[in-house]
């Protein structure tokens, strides 16, 4: 009996060996083989958030969840690039509209990536020129940077109250990309800084970006390229990243039971047959079933939305935090335990099983999906006192 929940059948199915394969080396030389991200470029995942209007596959929550699952399951650092293309590009088709639907259409078609360098520390000033704007400051916290075509560029021109936003292509002069990403998790993530000194966009690809902008999106008066892009890009990524962590503890889970079955512990005892090992490892997998189950129920709560054209609000919004923040706690706990399993065997440096323990560290601590700041959320929704948070 395996105890992997994943009985869907991934397009992705063909790379993830190769993924799972590269792994390791991905992580000791902190990035993912350039073949590796062409294959992925060709694979249908690419177009899963895009939508048949622009050239897309039009793939559904869950589907989308089940797919990064699977590749997080095989390698972490792959799975966190392609998750924030697919979660990126949502929010992208959403500001750009229907007015930028040829443009979105090209993106997909000629099978691009996409990325969104718009953390902590990120500045960016916009310069008219003529029919364009010459963009100058950074992006910090691009993941993906490395492997991407165009970029998400949130900027002020004269008006700093009122930010735009347009997709910058990377291939071009006054683009530059520095390697600084030196982190414990996801080594391979490339989750590095773009610096923008005189790269154009064209003026007419420009348009605004507006405050808490979830709010602007469900006003039926805006038009959209589908009904899609309604719902919430941050907490679609919440529920995708939960996917994500259920996937790469799972596998983590299935190492330990494989490879203890042959270990013994001190005195000759053997590992399999102790008590609460089989305990600790039991509670793990409840953990996962739990995490999968509040996951894809909200991704079909997403899907269903969807498919009826149902605008979505607040609490909609907020349920999607929830669940994934609770996922990836119940997630955090199923490694814990399977830490406690190992012992000091589990700490050792180069088996899969510690570049997981380590790639892991980083999901439950994102910001869109930190359980302070959802708790914090949905405690004011409670209390009547409204949403604060921008996104």
């Amino acid at each position: 009996m395996t105890a992997s929940p994943f009985a869907y059948e991934p397009v992705v199915a063909p790379l993830l060996a190769e993924i799972a394969s590269g792994a390791a080396a991905a992580d000791q030389n902190r990035a993912l083989p350039p073949e590796l991200i062409e294959k992925i470029k060709e694979n249908p995942i690419m177009r899963f958030t895009a939508s048949q209007e622009i050239g897309g596959i039009n793939a559904s929550i869950l589907d989308t969840g089940l797919e990064l699952a699977a590749v997080a399951s095989s390698c972490a650092s792959t799975a966190w690039v392609l998750w924030n293309h697919l979660c990126t590009f949502h929010l992208f088709a959403g500001l750009l509209g229907p007015e930028q639907q040829s443009f979105l259409t090209h993106i997909v078609t000629q099978k691009q990536w996409v990325c969104f360098p718009a953390g902590a520390s990120t500045a960016i000033k916009g310069i008219p020129e003529n029919d364009q704007i010459s963009l100058h400051g950074k992006g910090a916290f691009g993941s993906g940077a490395r492997y991407a075509d165009w970029a998400g560029a949130s900027f002020i021109t004269d008006e700093a109250s009122k930010p735009s936003f347009a997709l910058v292509s990377l291939k071009q002069d006054g683009v530059s990309i520095a390697r600084d990403w030196a982190s414990l998790s996801l080594r391979a993530s490339a989750t590095e800084t773009v610096s923008y000194s005189g790269a154009t966009v064209p003026a007419s690809a420009i348009v605004d970006f507006p405050f808490k902008y979830r709010f602007a999106f469900r006003n039926p008066e805006r038009p959209m390229v589908n009904h899609r892009y309604r719902e919430d890009w941050v907490g679609l990524s919440n529920l995708w990243l939960a996917s994500m962590a259920v996937g790469l503890v799972q596998s983590a889970l299935e190492e330990v039971c494989q490879g203890i079955k042959g270990r013994v512990a001190i005195m000759g005892l053997k590992m399999a047959e102790r008590p609460m090992v089989q305990v600790n490892l039991g509670q793990a997998q409840a953990n996962l079933y739990a995490a999968r189950d509040t996951t894809e129920c909200a991704a079909r709560e997403a899907d269903n939305r969807i498919q009826k054209t149902q605008i979505p609000n607040e609490d909609d919004y907020l349920r999607q935090l929830a669940a994934a923040s609770t996922a990836l706690q119940l997630c955090d706990h199923a490694m814990r335990l399977l830490v406690r399993v190992m012992g000091g065997n589990g700490l050792r440096e180069g088996p899969d099983f510690e570049r997981r323990l380590r790639d892991f560290q980083a999901m439950p601590l994102h910001i869109n999906a930190h359980q302070d700041r959802i708790n914090e959320q949905v405690g004011r929704a409670l209390l009547g006192l409204g949403a604060q948070n921008p996104f």
